[in-house]
């Protein structure tokens, strides 16, 4: 995998990613940047949350679940001296559908969390990792 980050006006940054799209990040305006774009931080909690949707959207269809729709919100906390990794993240998903099994849908969310994330598996070496899930039927 790939990827290169350019640094434009300020402290605007444009990567460019191994499969040829962009993502625009900017710094906080206290740090000189002009809120042009999300916080390279930031772009990595996003990056964690759609890792483990992708992983839960898989399993579940995987298992014959009739999937309508999947979020997550995640809310993290940081380390108040640099280096500041998150300390701790959790994830709560809401899964949409017609007649999802709940013990299937919490067998994906733990999965993803123990086997198949990337993401994740990178930041629980700093952060507590928490989840739940709630179940909307379609």
């Amino acid at each position: 995998m790939d990827c290169i980050v350019r640094w434009g006006d300020g402290m605007t940054f444009v990567a460019e990613t191994g499969s040829g799209h962009l993502v625009s990040m900017d710094g906080a305006p206290d740090g000189g940047g002009r809120n042009l774009a999300p916080r390279p931080m930031e772009v990595v909690l996003a990056g964690a949350g759609g890792c483990t949707a992708y992983d839960v959207v898989v399993i579940l269809k995987k298992s014959g679940q009739q999937i309508g729709g999947c979020e997550v919100a995640l809310h993290a906390e940081r380390a108040a001296a640099d280096p500041k990794v998150f300390t701790k993240i959790h994830y709560h998903f809401v899964v949409r559908g017609k007649n999802l099994k709940r013990n299937l849908v919490e067998q994906a969310v733990r999965l993803t969390h123990e086997k198949y994330c990337s993401a994740t598996a990178i930041l629980v070496k700093t952060a507590e990792i928490t989840k739940d899930f709630e179940i909307l039927e379609e």
